[in-house]
């Protein structure tokens, strides 16, 4: 049984995850026009890429070999990640560290639907109106046709439906393959995809704060990862899970502390609509799992 000590580092475990989640973006939107996008996503992803092969080689006798059906699973799930990773890079390039954080906090509820739809998982009114909620939030915070919409927050919504797809794929990765092998495959064809790109695009000599920057970002990416499965090992789900919202905080605090970002009336609230119906999604989820898991006792 876990206990609270387990759960609260689990928990601080989660924050920390997020804070880097943060940190990373910050990092990469603080050198936007610097370099082109694809050259800063290879140089990034190469890093990322071979930190997370040296996890790989020194762990590689307990390491199982995926083949056929999660081989497959594990090749569209990081035919995904390179979406996802490609889309959110170009999204922070044109748009406030702040807002894109708000708009993908909308992936888990997206998650949800797509469960739903695609897996056949069970779903009920109440999380329905909570993910509709959910759209209606991140509809407040991009405000189509108004003066305030940029056409590259769609960018970030294709981020959050890629994003959605590599999430679907990760649940039908078996328990027994470790977390280390997906993030590796993701992270290589993320690097791949930026290689063929930057071969029709002329590259730019990368100065050396810059190549600082791609390298920490790179850094900080892998430790997230490691950071989100040891925090889910460590504590309850119900408990940790919830912490995952702590990017939204963590991006506000660097946005507006050093990126000299402001916060406008419709994020805030917007922001504050997709929290409160993803928080409540959640809840809902893991309190009829436990409803299910529980033993019927037949009456006498």
């Amino acid at each position: 049984m876990t206990s609270a000590s387990d759960n609260i580092r689990g928990a601080v475990l989660m924050a920390l995850c997020m804070a880097a989640f943060a940190g990373n973006d910050a990092l990469m939107r603080s050198i936007a026009g610097e370099i082109p996008v694809s050259q800063a996503i290879f140089l990034r992803g190469a890093v990322s890429s071979s930190l997370l092969a040296l996890v790989l080689f020194v762990t590689r006798r307990s390491l199982p070999r995926p083949r056929g059906r999660d081989l497959r699973t594990i090749l569209v799930r990081s035919g995904a990640e390179a979406g996802t990773g490609t889309s959110v890079i170009v999204s922070l390039y044109h748009m406030p560290l702040s807002v894109f954080t708000a708009v993908g906090q909308a992936a888990p509820l997206s998650v949800t639907l797509a469960g739903a739809i695609f897996l056949k998982e069970p779903i009920g009114w109440r999380r329905l109106v909570a993910i509709a909620a959910g759209f209606l939030g991140v509809l407040v915070i991009i405000r189509p046709g108004t003066e305030g919409f940029t056409a590259w927050s769609l960018c970030a919504l294709l981020a959050v439906a890629f994003l959605t797809l590599r999430d679907l794929a990760s649940r039908q990765i078996p328990a027994a393959i470790p977390p280390t092998i997906p993030a590796f495959g993701g992270s290589l064809a993320t690097t791949s995809m930026a290689f063929i790109w930057g071969l029709f695009i002329d590259w730019q000599p990368v100065p050396l704060p810059v190549l600082a920057t791609l390298a920490a970002g790179g850094v900080l990416l892998v430790a997230a990862y490691l950071l989100a499965i040891q925090a889910m090992r460590t504590g309850e789900l119900a408990f940790v899970a919830p912490f995952r919202y702590m990017a939204l905080i963590w991006a506000i605090l660097i946005g507006v502390t050093l990126l000299g970002e402001r916060l406008d009336v419709y994020t805030v609230i917007g922001s504050a609509i997709v929290v409160v119906s993803g928080a409540y999604s959640l809840w809902r989820e893991i309190r009829l799992r436990r409803l299910r898991a529980r033993p019927v006792i037949p009456r006498p």
